[in-house]
């Protein structure tokens, strides 16, 4: 199974097209209080040209369920990412997989089929520890999120051996500006980094 990459907290066409013509396998959208937060219509217009291959990931965080339902109507997302917690409240159709996030220093449930390693606090550059990582990541399914970016993230792979890696801030610019550069550095870095395991 090769690595997915998700590029997360896009808010203009430009870097979603960016992004996807560099190889990314997933693409998130941000609904939770964030610099990269953007309106559910917002995210539809801009990703009106994603081929089908390439995920949209509804990246929330404690949603209510009619928020989530808003996000659902608007831009029928292939994928819902939020804590694991908040998915026993929300009305989520089989059709949209669900990818919970589990956090650095909670207890691990025996998590199964896709699921999102993350800091303590999303979207502020906060880089988990690699070897706790390390030891969840054989049970299969994990996306290593959390303080990478185009310099660290082959050293995480290699280290973690993950099933997928996850960023957002570090291609970034300023808070909230993603940088087009940095996102194909960080593709092209993961990449390279897959093919040496």
């Amino acid at each position: 199974m090769s690595l997915l990459i998700k590029i997360c907290g896009l808010r203009d066409r430009r870097h979603v097209a960016v992004a996807i013509e560099a190889g990314a396998a997933a693409i998130g959208f941000v609904f939770a209080d964030s610099p990269r937060r953007v309106t559910p219509e917002r995210a539809r217009s801009i990703s009106g040209d994603v081929p089908r291959s390439v995920k949209r990931v509804a990246v929330m965080l404690h949603p209510a369920n009619d928020e989530w339902q808003r996000v659902l109507q608007q831009l029928e997302p292939d994928v819902l990412q939020t804590d694991a917690e908040d998915f026993d409240r929300l009305e989520i159709p089989a059709s949209v997989e669900r990818w919970p996030v589990y956090r650095e220093g909670q207890s691990m449930p025996d998590a199964t089929g896709t699921w999102v390693y993350e800091g303590a606090r999303s979207g502020r550059g906060e880089t988990v520890d690699w070897s706790a990582a390390a030891r969840l990541a054989p049970s299969g399914g994990m996306i290593l999120a959390g303080g990478l970016d185009p310099e660290n993230v082959a050293a995480a792979i290699k280290r973690v051996r993950p099933s997928g890696v996850d960023v957002s801030s570090g291609v970034e610019s300023a808070p909230g500006e993603k940088d087009a550069r940095l996102i194909k550095e960080f593709i092209s870095a993961a990449q390279a980094a897959e093919k040496e395991l």
